[in-house]
């Protein structure tokens, strides 16, 4: 029997730059669908800088009909207006995909590295190159798309573990 592929978005919110991932996994394989970023200008109110973002998420998921989503999780930073911020970009990322109808999983940093790298520290750099490993078609042109492909092969890894949780709840609730 085979298995039916699913199309996940990955996303890595950032204001002035949200990256999104596309991949398809069918079984245990991944497959490249697409990558980018949606960006946003720093002299823009930022209330338009987050209908930006939320007008460019929506024509990914438009333009690709993923049928899962991804979003990395906001760590908390020194600067706390930065963070605000940052969480506001986070709540597009997530508002977006939900109104679509998709199912949002969120991962903390230190997963997604792990489950992409091996490690829960890793660079950049070595997100980057395993992401080439693990989606050779891929090129993505900034560290914001890399990162959401790695948001997007994080979930495909995890999914089971969450879909099989998700059945778990409905049956206590009688669904």
């Amino acid at each position: 029997m085979a298995s039916q592929a699913i199309r996940i978005l990955g996303i890595d919110p950032g204001l002035r730059r949200t990256g999104w991932g596309l991949i398809e996994t069918i079984g245990n394989r991944l497959v490249h669908v697409a990558c980018g970023s949606v960006e946003t200008s720093e002299r823009a109110d930022l209330g338009a800088r987050l209908v930006a973002l939320h007008d460019g998420l929506a024509a990914v998921i438009e333009r690709y009909a993923p049928q899962e989503a991804a979003v990395e999780q906001t760590f908390v930073n020194a600067n706390g207006a930065s963070t605000l911020k940052l969480g506001q970009a986070r709540g597009i990322a997530m508002l977006v995909p939900a109104r679509a109808g998709l199912s949002v999983a969120e991962y903390a940093p230190n997963l997604i590295k792990k489950t992409v790298v091996g490690a829960g520290h890793a660079e950049k750099a070595q997100i980057r190159l395993m992401i080439g490993v693990l989606l050779p078609k891929a090129d993505p042109q900034s560290e914001d798309a890399a990162d959401a492909l790695a948001i997007a092969v994080c979930h495909a890894h995890h999914r089971a573990s969450i879909v099989m949780k998700l059945k778990v709840q409905m049956k206590a609730v009688g669904r």
